[in-house]
């Protein structure tokens, strides 16, 4: 795989109108901006399409845009790359990783996997293109119950990369999962006792997890989906408050769709923003315009990684 090179956010001067460029350069260089609801409000605001992981995918995979500016992480970007060929892709910050991916190191997981010769692969979309290329189907949080449902049940699976996710996958399907011993840094760190304490706070709010969280948390909520899941549910529920456990970046798409409404989120254990992802935050909108600018960070990928991890992200899509 090849990259592009760093670009210093220090070009930018503060005269300059970011949002006014951003739509300038979109129109030059016929590109969409896709961005992940964890990214920081302002560049979600100047992206063409907000969303989670399976829809950030299915937009990707339909875009007629010459070129891809991937507001997220580095897995998303190499999903784009992969699934558009033909288009340049570009990452505001090539150190937007993700701890799911970088857990889960390709040479250990072929290890791991021919443990199981007979086991179905099942990844969790956030994993690297060498270890999409190893999987028979990726799933992202909004579609894996339904993906593993449709796997005969005489069928064993081993899922990959995060173990929280599997484990919740094993109660809502009854399916006995192999799992990958792989943690979201993010969604690890809530806290159950501060979360119980907020709930004695807030005795009306509804709270609404994401399944990456560990079980304890989990065991607390009113409501257990992707951002994209969570995001609906807000926006039909008749309740007027809710603890938010996950990245506190959807709060903005939720303020905005229901501006009545009261969002909290929920607490992480010790005294740091550690309920915020550090890789997703290291795009900014300087970032967002300076990659447009210079064409640069791209995204590219070996032909021969790109078609085999194409397959298993094409069943997915399929199986949705």
């Amino acid at each position: 795989m090849k990259v592009g090179g760093l670009i210093e956010e220090t070009e930018v001067s503060a005269l300059l109108d970011l949002e006014g460029e951003i739509e300038r350069l979109k129109e030059d260089l016929h590109a969409v901006v896709l961005a992940h609801y964890y990214q920081d409000s302002e560049v979600q605001d100047v992206a063409d399409f907000v969303g989670d992981s399976l829809q950030l995918s299915q937009q990707v995979a339909k875009t007629s845009a010459e070129v891809i500016v991937f507001a997220g992480v580095h897995f998303m970007a190499e999903t784009a790359k992969i699934l558009n060929p033909s288009k340049q892709v570009l990452l505001p910050d090539l150190g937007a990783g993700c701890s799911l991916a970088e857990g889960c190191p390709a040479p250990l997981f072929s290890r791991f996997r021919q443990t199981y010769p007979d086991h179905i692969v099942i990844s969790y979309i956030n994993c690297t293109a060498e270890i999409k290329a190893m999987s028979d189907i990726i799933c992202t949080s909004s579609n894996a119950e339904k993906i593993i449902n449709q796997i005969p049940k005489e069928q064993p699976i081993l899922f990959a990369p995060d173990q929280n996710l599997g484990r919740y996958l094993i109660k809502k399907t009854g399916r006995n999962l192999t799992l990958w011993p792989g943690t979201c840094v993010v969604h690890e760190m809530f806290s159950e006792k501060k979360l119980v304490l907020l709930m004695l706070h807030h005795p009306h709010a509804k709270v609404l997890a994401h399944p990456e969280c560990e079980a304890g948390v989990l065991q607390h909520a009113d409501y257990i989906g992707s951002t994209s899941g969570i995001l609906n549910y807000v926006k039909q529920s008749e309740a007027a408050e809710f603890i938010i456990a996950t990245e506190p970046g959807i709060i903005h798409q939720m303020e905005k769709a229901c501006p009545h409404k009261t969002f909290i989120p929920a607490p992480p254990d010790g005294d740091c923003a550690c309920n915020q992802c550090p890789h997703m935050r290291l795009n900014s909108l300087e970032k967002l315009y300076l990659c447009m600018k210079h064409r640069a960070p791209e995204i590219t990928l070996d032909e021969e990684l790109r078609l085999l991890a194409l397959r298993p992200i094409q069943r997915m899509l399929d199986m949705s």
